[in-house]
């Protein structure tokens, strides 16, 4: 079996989730949209790759909004009608935060921005534990979506919706890709100001995520071996 991951922009690692997809077998790709030399100028045309060589399709966290199409709509607009064609068609997608806000717009849902953001180490509210843990799952967004019709919503905060499934796909708004090494990344591209314009310590924040790497990825082992065997229905 094959998956592609989608990496919006050239900071987004697949993580222990990647990490995850090979101890079940999976042949991992990875298609970058946004290369980074264009990161700043992002509305970029896009050839997405064809979904009939792949399984299952993981659309990955990005820095812009899911709802700015005069920021990234060139190939905003390509991939909404892309991830809706592989749902639709039964194809299952685990979409992390920006690739969940897809999913849900994809689906007739919306993406608008949050009252407030997200950002750090952040316990859910769970409906299903053994599908979707309460965390914490490190979280670094300002938008959320509305749920699209046939949507089962999984967990959520008192700021977002966190998960939800329809059809063979599961969408969370946090990120369960997420180590040192990728938030190393997202400080060095911009997160720094953000997490201090949050009011937080960019040092402390990566320091505890050190501290919480190894716990976290046994969570998002979890999460990827009940979206598999539960929701995506390819692994007994």
């Amino acid at each position: 079996m094959r998956v592609l991951f989608v990496q919006h922009d050239h900071v987004s690692p697949l993580g222990p989730v990647g990490e995850r997809f090979a101890h079940h077998g999976f042949d991992v790709d990875a298609f970058l949209v946004v290369p980074e030399e264009s990161f700043h100028s992002p509305d970029i045309s896009v050839d997405f790759p064809d979904l009939a060589d792949y399984d299952v399709v993981v659309p990955l966290g990005a820095p812009w909004g899911a709802w700015d199409d005069a920021c990234i709509g060139t190939w905003l607009r390509a991939e909404l009608d892309w991830l809706g064609e592989a749902v639709r068609g039964g194809m299952p997608v685990l979409g992390i935060c920006f690739g969940g806000q897809l999913v849900a717009r994809a689906l007739g849902g919306s993406v608008a921005p949050a009252p407030k953001s997200e950002i750090g180490w952040t316990a859910i509210w769970s409906d299903d534990p053994s599908l979707v843990g309460p965390g914490p799952w490190f979280q670094f967004h300002f938008d959320r979506w509305t749920l699209p019709p046939g949507a089962v919503e999984i967990a959520r905060t008192p700021v977002a919706s966190q998960a939800f499934t329809i059809e063979r796909t599961l969408a969370v708004q946090f990120h369960p890709e997420l180590d040192a090494a990728g938030l190393t990344g997202w400080l060095d591209w911009g997160g720094v100001r953000a997490v201090a314009e949050d009011g937080q310590d960019p040092a402390i924040m990566l320091a505890q995520t050190r501290a919480e790497e190894a716990a976290a990825r046994e969570r998002t082992f979890a999460l990827v071996d009940a979206f598999l065997t539960r929701v995506a229905l390819l692994v007994p």
